[in-house]
């Protein structure tokens, strides 16, 4: 069982911009002023190409999508949410908030991921649930210890508890609920997304414990992580907004473990932080300052890691 792969599905967005459906519980979404919808799409794609170039350069294999003009999707740079490819050659389909995210889920991504190489066994689809007004962001609200086949989900309008439950049988991991806050003009409100403040690695988690205020929701956390022999890497809410907590390991050349972050999120570390991190992986940045403002998700956000079989 795997922890972190090499291979990775990107989507190369067409309509990017902020998305007003989303907004209304990512509290980390902004309008750029003066920046016309035409900039931010060109921005957003230029931002695009430049990470694709850079994992790719450090020996990632990326499986670059090309998003549809028909239907509206501007937020289909961030497939994580959707669909999730595992080694048993499972693949969860998942519901959505926001009604124009759900157009991101196309059969036809599926079908290239295929004819890549990878093999698929089962599709196991939960979009039924959003019949009912209840979400499971896919890893977005959940980061998975594969390893240790244990699932971690911080409680939010998009990621339901019954449903997360549910993934976890199908799935086959234990699960690990808490309430993620944030303060959002004085009040404590949930952060819309576990992958905003919290990423694991083989050996190490990065996780803002500040935000699980409830002292024993933080306790049991801490417990699983501590039976896991994780490395615990304590980031600030200060540094979840700079997006220091949406980070993901992946493999690189000659088995090089890489820990792919935004700019913002880089330059947001302390060097205590930045030196624990490098015991165990290389850092690999780059600045997605338009995707981050406008989308309100940065790095880990935009990548869906392939486990699935490759076909002999």
């Amino acid at each position: 069982m795997r922890q972190i792969t090499d291979s990775v599905l990107m989507v190369r967005p067409v309509n990017f911009r902020m998305n007003e459906q989303t907004a209304v519980n990512n509290y980390y979404q902004k309008v750029l002023e003066g920046v016309s919808p035409e900039n931010v799409q060109l921005k957003a794609v230029a931002e695009f190409d430049g990470f694709v170039q850079k994992l790719e350069a450090a020996g990632v294999n990326v499986l670059v999508v090309q998003d549809l003009p028909d239907p509206d999707t501007p937020d289909s740079i961030f497939p994580n949410n959707w669909v999730s490819f595992h080694e048993n050659g499972n693949v969860g389909i998942y519901p959505m908030f926001a009604e124009n995210r759900r157009f991101e889920r196309r059969e036809d991504i599926l079908d290239i991921v295929e004819s890549a190489g990878f093999q698929m066994e089962n599709i196991i689809d939960y979009t039924a649930a959003e019949e009912d007004d209840v979400f499971l962001e896919g890893t977005g609200s959940l980061i998975l210890d594969r390893v240790n086949r244990v699932a971690y989900c911080a409680l939010s309008p998009r990621a339901d508890e019954d449903l997360f439950i549910e993934f976890c049988e199908d799935f086959e991991f234990t699960p690990v609920t808490f309430t993620a806050n944030q303060t959002v003009n004085g009040k404590r409100k949930p952060i819309y997304h576990t992958n905003v403040m919290m990423c694991i690695g083989e050996t190490f988690c990065v996780i803002c414990l500040a935000s699980i205020d409830d002292p024993q929701e933080r306790k049991n956390v801490l417990k699983h992580l501590r039976n896991t022999d994780k490395e615990i890497i304590d980031i600030s809410e200060e540094q979840v907004a700079q997006f220091a907590g949406n980070m993901l390991e992946l493999v690189g050349h000659n088995d090089q473990r890489l820990l792919v972050m935004s700019e913002s999120a880089e330059k947001s570390l302390t060097q205590t932080q930045r030196d624990t991190i490098e015991k165990h992986a290389t850092i690999l940045s780059s600045p997605i300052y338009t995707i981050e403002a406008c989308g309100g998700g940065s790095a880990r956000c935009m990548i869906a890691e392939i486990f699935l079989p490759k076909v002999d």
